[in-house]
């Protein structure tokens, strides 16, 4: 149920709704956490499968928003995108993918920022938060986790700033083409007038804070291509424990350092025979390897002195501890690799994770592969190359540039108390 704002003088009043896997939802978590522990006011919304997660940060109130996110990930439309034949088909089950829970999210939402001074979102639904804060006259600011608005960091090459911008245009057009028809809809629901221009450009001109939450070492001179409208502050955590903190590191200690592996919230195909080519992988080197199973049915493997299976860990404390960090790719786990100082491998799968593979291998830090494309011989060869005293020591110098959490957070919990400041 949600429960509104109550009238307390001096305390700001934030409305957080941020859909995602848990990478998307942590960040916010930590800030609404934050908020909260300065005194302020925090009404949360997440999708139903990461409520409970929320709840454990010590939030006050935190509601469901949403279809289940996990569930999403699994959908036809993202895992097997490259598959589908049928371009009907395709735009079809991409359109009803965006627009899912739409109608719902919106009320919910509505509901939650009633009396907010300030509404934070996420990188995604951020049109739909958009038009909320709108019909309530509330400042919006959103967490964005990698690029998206036009620059030319992200592209394979460098491109005239024209094009650049022709380039992005055409691909927000593209994206609110699809959702627009549950976009008009709430617009109309929340007596809001049509909008003629694409969502991102709306939300662009209604001057929302766009919070760029990854660090500045990615993108060196980002920050300064779009005139420090939308500033870089880094990645946050919770940091939190688990429960297999203690076996964990029982096991480490009780060999050499090993190889991480961990895919995160992402949907693996056969993730028996993942594990298996990562076994033998690590064999073939004489390798340990610690696989984190995150949403994988890999529970109730018993651990090996050389291979650890375990379904989370604190990534904080454990990878510093390791000789190479294998992962998908998602922005939360890039931060958390480089800032270990531990050379990095990206078997990526989709979504933004080639944009940060790229990025590992810019550096020096780390090569990269679709994991789909991966063998046991490109396996072995991609560990050998993270772990050349080269990049090694590479990922060392790059650990010490990273942006601390702590940094991070207060950053952007004063970015967002400025901005409630502007209503006053």
């Amino acid at each position: 149920m949600t429960r509104h704002f109550e009238d307390r003088s001096g305390t700001i009043r934030f409305a957080i709704a941020v859909h995602g896997t848990r990478g998307d939802i942590e960040p916010a978590v930590a800030v609404a956490r934050e908020l909260q522990r300065r005194g302020h006011e925090v009404r949360m919304a997440v999708p139903p499968n990461l409520v409970r997660f929320a709840e454990s940060a010590g939030l006050c109130s935190v509601n469901s928003y949403g279809p289940d996110s996990q569930r999403q990930l699994e959908a036809e439309v993202f895992h097997d995108w490259f598959k589908l034949r049928n371009p009907v088909k395709v735009l079809r089950q991409a359109r009803e993918y965006l627009a899912d829970g739409w109608a719902d999210m919106s009320a919910t939402l509505t509901g939650l920022a009633a009396g907010a001074d300030v509404i934070l979102s996420g990188t995604t639904y951020q049109e739909l938060a958009a038009n909320v804060a709108e019909a309530q006259g509330v400042p919006l600011a959103a967490l964005h986790y990698f690029p998206v608005r036009a620059n030319n960091h992200i592209l394979p090459i460098r491109l005239p700033p024209r094009l650049v911008d022709t380039l992005w245009s055409f691909a927000e057009w593209s994206h609110w083409r699809l959702l627009r028809p549950a976009y008009d809809d709430q617009r109309r629901a929340l007596g809001l007038p049509h909008s003629g221009i694409r969502a991102a450009r709306h939300i662009v001109e209604s001057g929302a804070l766009e919070i760029q939450a990854y660090d500045k070492v990615f993108f060196p001179g980002l920050e300064a291509e779009w005139g420090g409208k939308r500033p870089l502050v880094g990645t946050m955590t919770l940091q939190f424990a688990t429960e297999f903190d203690d076996s964990v590191n029982s096991w480490i200690a009780a060999g050499d350092r090993p190889l991480y592996f961990g895919f995160g919230s992402m949907p693996v195909d056969r993730p028996a025979e993942t594990v298996a080519m990562i076994t033998d992988a690590c064999r073939d080197l004489g390798e340990r390897a610690l696989i984190c199973s995150g949403v994988l049915p890999l529970e109730g493997t018993v651990p090996t002195q050389d291979v650890m299976i375990v379904p989370s860990v604190n990534h904080a404390d454990v990878l510093p501890r390791c000789r190479a960090i294998v992962h998908h790719g998602g922005a939360g786990t890039t931060a958390a690799s480089m800032r270990s100082g531990v050379p990095t491998l990206v078997l990526w799968i989709g979504a933004d994770q080639p944009v940060w593979a790229t990025q590992i291998k810019r550096l020096g830090v780390g090569t990269s592969r679709r994991l789909a494309t991966t063998t046991r011989d490109t396996l072995r060869h991609d560990l050998r190359t993270v772990l050349e005293s080269g990049c090694a020591a590479r990922a060392r110098e790059v650990a010490d540039q990273m942006t601390p959490p702590s940094r991070s957070l207060t950053t952007t919990v004063a970015l967002l108390e400025g901005l409630a400041g502007t209503r006053a």
